[in-house]
């Protein structure tokens, strides 16, 4: 007999399968998705949820992780060998989230933590899933394949869209842990670190696996935008609010509505924009340039840099009140060379999305190539590495690629007499940005981009560590 909601054999549709070992939580998750319209049927394990499925079609599987005869893990393996177009979401308790990790890069379409924040978080997550079941049928039936347990299982591409984080380093797989944590409630996130390292890939992971995924992400670089136009574009403005507002604009608080706001290089913001930041974070509520009414923003903020805010506060280029706000959750994300087992896993996932191109067939390193890659410093990070591999792809043509196709001997030997042992991370910073000046004939901006930085962040370096007579 299957079980839930009186189904049998000749009722073999469901909307859901919940596979929990625990009475009291597999009734609660039946309960609640009961109550939201669905469909519910149940099963106490892997092997009794296998059963259910030969007999039973079902369009979402919800499943723990550990359970008697098959756990949740075991399961999902065999949901993406012989069922791909079933999402399954893992349930995983507060403290074993590497667990759920793990079950995200084999596949599992999603997670969530148990104790349950609240019913909403599960009818959310569920719903999220029924979207990806119905676009999966959709694929199926156009004849694009639906992604594979071969595929999901491959050391070089993850499942997922491009960006996916890869973390095959412990130190950056705690960096997800700490992400897939937060993710699950509104909490403000600070991301830092150096230029390069990942913070918008980790900013998208963080907006994916919240429960606001099916909303939209923004993404704002603050360095970026000129600060004559900086409130506007942050705030939105009336029409005719200044020359040239032909017409109203919704700045990004409101467009992030319902998701995620981004706020890159976060350290860049004007003092006085700073505190109009500080008065939206605090209310949720914004005003538009030219306006008189504020209205209320629902969006959750990660705000993202490579400056060490709390420095900036104390030399008062930064509001402490705001650092303060914004750094409810900090996640540092280590620098490439701080995670060694991540550089080839990066350079495989470059290789994987570059030979996608027409008339690309597969792309390969040799071991002699490898080996240079896990010997080279990565002043630039992950940002660096995929510009290198772009270059060695064009270099290489159609044969492998061989360690000369890098061109890293010379930015290898830019970084001074020094021995890279021996010095400190802000004397190779400074090295790296003298190399870049020379190579680019002082031309900040070239340098800038050389760097993988925004030009104002070069303009403070520069300025920080005496550069500015000579550059």
């Amino acid at each position: 007999m299957v079980k839930g909601s009186g189904t049998n054999k000749r009722n073999r549709a469901s909307d859901v399968l919940v596979v929990e070992d625990d009475p009291g939580m597999q009734d609660l998750l039946k309960r609640i998705l009961e109550g939201a319209g669905y469909v519910v049927a149940t099963a106490d394990d892997g092997v009794e949820a296998l059963d259910v499925l030969s007999v039973l079609s079902t369009k979402v599987v919800i499943t723990d992780l550990k359970m008697p005869r098959m756990g949740g893990m075991d399961l999902l393996m065999r949901l993406c060998d012989e069922r791909p177009d079933v999402p399954v979401v893992v349930l995983t308790a507060f403290g074993t989230v590497p667990g759920a990790v793990d079950a995200m890069k084999l596949g599992a379409f999603d997670f969530m933590t148990k104790p349950l924040p609240d019913p909403e978080h599960l009818r959310q997550a569920v719903a999220r899933a029924m979207d990806e079941a119905h676009r999966r049928a959709n694929d199926s039936a156009s004849g694009r394949s639906v992604i594979s347990a071969s595929v999901a299982k491959a050391p070089s591409v993850r499942p997922g869209p491009d960006d996916e984080p890869v973390a095959e380093d412990p130190a950056f797989e705690r960096v997800l842990e700490m992400a897939s944590m937060v993710a699950q409630r509104d909490t403000t996130v600070l991301l830092t670190g150096e230029s390069g390292t990942g913070k918008e890939v980790v900013a998208r992971f963080i907006h994916r696996m919240s429960p606001r995924g099916s909303g939209p992400f923004v993404a704002v670089n603050c360095a970026a935008i000129p600060e004559n136009l900086m409130e506007s574009e942050l705030f939105g403005h009336e029409k005719g609010a200044f020359t040239g507002a032909v017409k109203m604009h919704r700045g990004v608080f409101e467009q992030g509505g319902g998701g995620t706001l981004l706020l890159d290089e976060v350290g860049e913001l004007p003092l006085a924009i700073q505190a109009k930041f500080l008065r939206v974070l605090e209310d949720r509520r914004v005003t538009r340039v030219g306006g008189t009414a504020s209205s209320l923003v629902d969006v959750r903020i990660v705000a993202a840099t490579n400056r060490n805010l709390e420095e900036e506060a104390q030399a008062h280029r930064f509001r402490e009140d705001l650092f303060f706000r914004l750094n409810v959750f900090p996640i540092v994300l280590p620098p490439l060379r701080e995670r060694p087992a991540d550089i080839v896993a990066l350079a495989r996932r470059f290789l994987a999305i570059l030979g996608r191109a027409p008339g690309r067939t597969s792309l390969t390193m040799t071991p002699e190539a490898v080996r240079v890659l896990q010997a080279h410093r990565w002043p630039g990070n992950v940002r660096e590495l995929q510009n290198v591999i772009e270059r060695a792809v064009i270099m290489a043509g159609p044969g492998p690629i061989l360690p000369e196709h890098f061109g890293l001997t010379s930015l290898g030997t830019s970084l001074g007499s020094v021995p890279e042992a021996q010095m400190t991370l802000k004397e190779m910073e400074r090295q790296a940005i003298v190399a870049a000046l020379q190579a680019c004939d002082g031309n900040r901006k070239a340098a800038a981009k050389k760097l993988g930085i925004a030009l104002r962040t070069l303009q403070y370096k520069i300025r920080d560590y005496g550069l500015k007579e000579k550059w």
